[in-house]
């Protein structure tokens, strides 16, 4: 009778640990994130950008990036007085299941600083970090090369300093 206690006490705690790693695994800011790539670049270029969809499951923020290839920020173009202007933004908001497009003209992931060229058919890892319900996640992003000219709505990021 006492093995039979024991077994569904163990059985019972074994639930219970399951459920709290499901919990907690919910908890997680869930955002997937598809198309990611950069703008290859031309020998001795030291800046380029990186574009992605990301699309939250629950409301969140992009709080940070980071590369080992260079410095990554998070930066925004717009027209501002008919000057397209580019700046650093701190964060950006990802409104439960839309999808926020990281694109040329528009918010994108600037790599700084490059330490090597970027060639067509390479791939960046760049690490994501979103912050959701008070909790911040890294999330690994393995973004493709593509060729200088991919996508040239925006234009080219070329060797912008700050």
């Amino acid at each position: 009778m006492q093995a039979k206690f024991r077994a569904a006490r163990a059985a019972s705690i074994a639930t219970l640990a399951l459920a709290g790693l499901l919990a907690s695994a919910q908890a997680m800011a869930q955002v997937d994130v598809s198309d990611a790539w950069v703008r290859g670049t031309v020998p001795a270029q030291t800046a380029s950008g990186a574009f992605m969809t990301l699309h939250a499951h629950q409301d969140a923020k992009l709080v940070g990036v980071s590369s080992p290839v260079g410095t990554a920020e998070l930066h925004e173009m717009k027209m501002e007085n008919n000057v397209m202007r580019m700046r650093q933004i701190p964060s950006l908001d990802l409104p439960k299941m839309q999808d926020v497009q990281l694109k040329p003209g528009g918010y994108h992931v600037m790599l700084m600083g490059l330490k090597q060229q970027l060639k067509a058919g390479d791939t960046v890892p760049i690490t994501l970090k979103f912050e959701q319900n008070g909790k911040v996640v890294e999330q690994q992003v393995s973004a493709q090369v593509r060729d200088m000219t991919a996508s040239a709505q925006g234009g080219g990021h070329g060797d912008h300093k700050h």
